[in-house]
């Protein structure tokens, strides 16, 4: 492994972020040379890595293994302190000692994806053999791709079959890839706020955002690395405009209304006069702490380009055709981003092909982001459906040693 260049920028947690990219703190498997991924765009990725963390342990028949795959802006730090952030893990309320997704049961993997950040070959990524980053000389990946570079992470972890494969938002669109892509390696499926291909309205939203980036002066066409400067501004809009999707109106209302930041009386300027202003404007600049711009233009567009339904001829049923996988498919009544009706469509589908399904559609007013919060109705769904697939399975009840 090369060295890594100077520190980008003048803060302490640039220089933390950058260093993940290049030799992250958790697990991480190269690939040789001789073993390239394929793309869909037809190009051979050579020499890449991912970075992943496991939970638990592997069972002696190796049947107890759980992948989660981790949705646009997280990584693989779900239940753990995040290196960079010192947060907790993103999904510590699921993952854990005597949680619904139970280590003491279960062998949790998560991975970093392709185009990531956090050590998992992408754009920040140096080129093969040099100490030059790709930029945007990285081909343009795909969520099949993602899953792909999963698939041989699986293989070299010296699993054959995974238990359970759960993810939310992007999350979940890889759920779906891995159902049709790998049938018989996947025994229990459960894609969360999800839906089988992108819709207009949120390809609309992400070039918004990549806008955003690409019109930061910093942003240098892509090779801001070479200049030492990072474009923090215009990720940070892109990421505030994002992060309105994930919220609902009621819960905005709610948390925020109209309430005024450290104030009694408005300014008449265009200071954060409000408290929702002040929130967002924070979730930007903490988000640019631990997220590369090129990273979240790739991984954008890898969303953008999911239409499982195209890829099976427009009959997204045909994606799923012998399948033995049972799906238990869940939506949140909010979730504007991904509403209901496009989790029925990934339910009908599976229905016409007799499919082992079961669908949930979750009470809340939290919006898109109500899977990564406190939602007990969700977290019993998790724990029926992981409980009774477990019982077929074969594998020890909840609570058992």
């Amino acid at each position: 492994m090369t060295s890594a260049r100077p520190e980008i920028g003048s803060s302490t947690i640039d220089s933390v972020r950058y260093a993940e990219v290049h030799k992250p703190r958790s697990e991480l498997v190269r690939f040789p040379e001789n073993a390239p991924l394929k793309l869909a765009c037809g190009l051979d990725l050579k020499l890449f890595q991912i970075a992943y963390q496991t939970y638990g342990t592997l069972n002696a028949q190796k049947s107890n293994a759980v992948l989660i795959c981790h949705a646009l802006t997280a990584d693989q730090h779900i239940a753990n302190v995040h290196p960079v952030t010192r947060k907790p893990g993103w999904w510590e309320n699921m993952v854990g000692p005597g949680r619904l997704i139970d280590t003491d049961r279960f062998f949790v993997i998560c991975s970093n994806i392709l185009g990531g950040c956090m050590g998992s070959t992408g754009p920040a990524s140096f080129k093969p053999g040099t100490q030059t980053p790709y930029g945007l000389d990285f081909p343009v990946i795909t969520i099949s791709d993602m899953v792909d570079a999963q698939a041989r992470l699986i293989d070299h972890l010296g699993i054959d079959n995974l238990f359970a494969v759960i993810g939310g938002s992007m999350g979940g669109m890889q759920v779906l890839e891995w159902a049709a892509r790998y049938k018989d390696r996947v025994f229990a499926a459960m894609p969360i706020a999800t839906a089988a291909w992108h819709s207009s309205q949120n390809i609309a939203f992400h070039e918004v955002g990549r806008q955003a980036v690409m019109a930061d002066p910093d942003w240098c066409g892509g090779d801001y690395y070479a200049h030492d400067v990072v474009p923090k501004r215009g990720l940070a809009v892109a990421r505030m405009a994002a992060h309105i999707t994930y919220l609902s109106e009621e819960a905005l209302q709610r948390k925020f209304g109209r309430s005024l930041q450290d104030r009694s009386a408005l300014t008449f300027s265009f200071n954060a006069d409000f408290q929702i202003e002040s929130y967002l404007r924070y979730q930007g600049s903490s988000f640019v702490d631990r997220f590369d711009a090129n990273s979240y233009l790739y991984i954008t567009r890898a969303m953008d380009y999911f239409d499982m339904k195209s890829q099976y001829g427009g009959h997204l049923a045909e994606a799923f055709r012998g399948t033995k996988t049972r799906f238990c498919v869940v939506s949140f009544t909010s979730d504007w981003l991904y509403p209901t009706r496009e989790s029925r469509a990934i339910v009908h589908a599976l229905n016409a092909i007799a499919a082992n399904v079961s669908f949930v559609e979750i009470e809340s007013d939290k919006g898109h982001d109500a899977f990564l919060l406190d939602e007990p109705d969700f977290f019993k769904t998790v724990s029926g459906f992981l409980n009774a697939a477990a019982l077929r399975r074969g594998l020890p009840a909840s609570g058992a040693a």
